[in-house]
């Protein structure tokens, strides 16, 4: 009895102990993503805007007049008829903008060039001098305060101009129009410019802009919208193709004329939104690796393989566009890196048995599901009446953070591990708050940021070569066609006075930045090969004396 019951304690220990482990070992899973220290030496942590959502001066020192402009100045294109005239006024207040990034500790800003105010008519018009001398101001004080700029060429505006002449991105012609844009950049910021990408979410753009009709030029046909033009079947791959051969170009020049002098790399900023098969079927499961492929692949395929992905090809036949066999050079491993903006993960249905009513059980697919340019898939944020996530303030946002190290993984697996940066993760909240102290406090944005950066971690751990993460946004902003009522901001934007106000994300990024930092001059990325892919950043003496006493 006495045996049995030393036994039966020993177990009952056991098991204690084996709880205890389990509660200990749970903790420090969750702690373990809360400081920067657990990401790899040289990690770049930063913010993003861009340059029509922040700036305002609309036509203001030679600034042109942008598609954007155009659209948003229609009635009813955007959310309560907002649009991008004053947005935060950055261009006033780009000082204080850099003053807010320097205090939280960011290593790197994410910001995008305005095509209108460096060419405010394209190729037909000259360089406005007044846009260079703001766009270098900007470079010249972030790397005063040791921070990093990573700078988009095209991040969705472009001169009226160009939509006027010949369509925009419709026309062949938009290709040349964009070198010479990349190459003013690349010529007056470019000696301190070491991040580069050429065009931010062309997949976005198709499906936004060509297909659904939301984005300039507002074209699309049933039953994706309707629209008094475009055709929602056509006009997203002929948009797609140009601003792939676009990009192309625009690297190839960059590595003939410039980069061995300025020592910078290149990429793409492509969306990539996670897809999930609704079933276990296997007819679910193919549709959601069609759904990646006429989406994140459409765009990433070229640029690595030179082709688009065999999956698009094979239902869109001769209507999608071929490279030609120059093209297909110019193309093939034309990025660095590739940047990956995650902030949606959903479900995917097949749609090629829903639509011919195979099974009768199944319901019907979302309207445009059953065609060509959707991959014959749907996508759904509900499985039996259940969300996917929390909803977010944009409709089919929901929070869902294994999606980030599924995002990753897959852009790992396709492309070889091709180096990766998180250019774009964040959260909008579902309220629109109206008392300050609401508005300030937003935890659920803080318990975004943690989990999906423990999921990015995880993804890293398993040997992802992600080298960044920029969260989306530095502070609120003007968020294309739903205007200013989303809000995705680390600071608070008072739009009745300007000010920036933090929120608690800022305090806590700040806080998350601080742990483990290192002199920001003194870290340097290597690739595989060894080859050195960040810079050692040259201040002035007072400046780098001003840094070390911070």
């Amino acid at each position: 009895m006495i045996k049995k019951s030393k036994m039966g304690l020993t177990i009952k220990l056991s098991i204690v102990i084996v709880l205890l482990l389990l509660l200990v070992s749970a903790s420090i899973s969750c702690n373990a993503f809360s400081t920067r220290s657990h990401f790899p030496d040289g990690f770049i942590f930063g913010a993003a805007t861009s340059a029509y959502q922040i700036e305002g001066a609309y036509l203001e020192d030679g600034n042109g007049l942008s598609n954007w402009d155009v659209f948003s100045g229609t009635n009813g294109s955007t959310t309560e008829g907002g649009n991008g005239y004053i947005a935060d006024d950055d261009y006033h207040r780009f000082l204080e903008d850099i003053e807010i990034l320097h205090s939280l500790g960011v290593d790197a800003y994410r910001f995008s060039i305005s095509w209108t105010r460096v060419l405010p008519k394209g190729k037909f018009g000259e360089v406005n001098p007044l846009g260079i001398l703001f766009y270098q101001k900007i470079i010249d004080n972030l790397l005063l305060r040791g921070i990093k700029p990573f700078v988009t060429i095209h991040h969705f505006d472009y001169p009226q101009e160009l939509e006027d002449r010949y369509g925009g991105w419709l026309s062949p012609l938009m290709q040349e129009d964009f070198v010479y844009f990349a190459e003013t950049c690349f010529r007056n910021f470019g000696d301190r410019i070491k991040y580069w990408t050429t065009i931010n979410e062309p997949n976005i753009v198709a499906m936004m802009a060509y297909e659904r009709g939301l984005f300039p030029p507002g074209h699309c046909s049933l039953p994706f919208g309707n629209c008094s033009a475009g055709n929602s079947d056509i006009e997203p791959l002929v948009a797609v193709h140009n601003m792939m051969l676009a990009h192309g170009k625009a690297v190839k020049l960059y590595r003939e004329r410039f980069k061995a002098k300025q020592g910078g790399i290149i990429g793409i900023v492509v969306n990539v939104l996670m897809y999930e098969p609704l079933t276990d079927d296997e007819i679910d499961k193919a549709a959601a690796e069609r759904s990646l492929a006429f989406d994140a692949a459409w765009v990433l395929d070229p640029v690595v393989f030179g082709e688009y992905p065999p999956e698009m090809r094979r239902i869109h036949g001769n209507q999608l566009p071929n490279f030609t066999t120059d093209e297909k050079m110019i193309m093939k491993d034309s990025v660095d890196f590739i940047g990956i903006n995650h902030y949606a993960t959903l479900y995917a249905k097949d749609c090629i048995y829903s639509s011919c009513k195979c099974d009768p059980l199944d319901s019907s697919c979302v309207p445009g599901g059953d065609r060509s340019i959707r991959g014959f898939a749907s996508s759904v944020s509900e499985r039996e009446g259940i969300p996917i996530g929390e909803p977010t303030g944009i409709f089919r946002f929901f929070v869902v953070p294994r999606g980030m190290k599924e995002a990753v993984d897959y852009v790992k697996r396709r492309y070889h591990n091709k180096p990766m940066f998180i250019t774009e993760n964040g959260y909008s909240s579902p309220n629109n708050p109206v008392e300050i102290n609401e508005i300030k406090d937003d935890q659920k944005r803080v318990e975004y940021h943690k989990a999906y950066l423990s999921y990015l971690l995880q993804a890293i751990r398993n040997g992802a070569d992600v080298r960044g993460y920029f969260i989306w946004s530095l502070m609120d902003n003007f968020e294309w066609n739903s205007g200013y009522k989303v809000k995705f901001g680390l600071y608070y934007v008072d739009y009745r006075t300007l000010a920036r106000i933090p929120r608690s994300s800022s305090v806590w990024y700040k806080d998350f930045l601080s742990n483990n930092a290192k002199a920001k001059n003194e870290i340097l990325l290597k690739n595989k090969d060894g080859i050195n892919l960040q810079y050692q950043v040259i201040r002035p003496e007072e400046a780098r004396k001003m840094y070390s006493e911070a």
